[in-house]
C-alpha cells in the first residue's frame, strides 16, 4: 500500500514515522494519532453523516460492510452528547453552588 520512491514497500515502522510526521505538521498531539484510528475516524464521521455503510466500506478496503459496521465504525455522536449531558450535570451543580 506504501511505498518507497523506488516502488518498494515501506516497513510498518516507516510508515508510523512518516504518519507521525505528517500529524504533527497538522498541528496534532503526534503520540495520540496512528493510522488505524485516522481509518476508524473517517468511517465513524461519514456514517454519522448519513453516507451509506455500503459506499464506506469500498474505500477502506472491505470486501463487505461486516468489518466496517463492527469494527471501524464507532458513532460518535452518542458519544459526545452522553459526555456533553454529563458535563452540563457537573458544571450546572457547580454553576448552582
Amino acid at each position: 500500500m506504501f511505498c518507497t520512491k523506488n516502488g518498494t514497500a515501506l516497513s510498518a515502522g516507516n510508515v508510523r514515522r512518516d504518519f507521525r510526521k505528517v500529524v504533527k505538521k497538522a498541528g496534532l498531539a503526534e503520540t495520540e494519532w496512528t493510522p488505524k484510528e485516522m481509518r476508524h475516524s473517517f468511517v465513524s464521521l461519514l456514517s454519522d453523516s448519513g453516507v451509506p455503510i455500503e459506499h464506506i466500506s469500498r474505500p477502506v478496503g472491505h470486501a463487505n460492510t461486516v468489518v466496517t459496521e463492527t469494527v471501524c465504525r464507532s458513532q460518535i455522536r452518542p458519544v459526545l452528547g452522553e459526555g456533553a449531558t454529563a458535563m452540563d450535570g457537573i458544571f450546572g451543580k457547580a454553576l448552582e453552588a
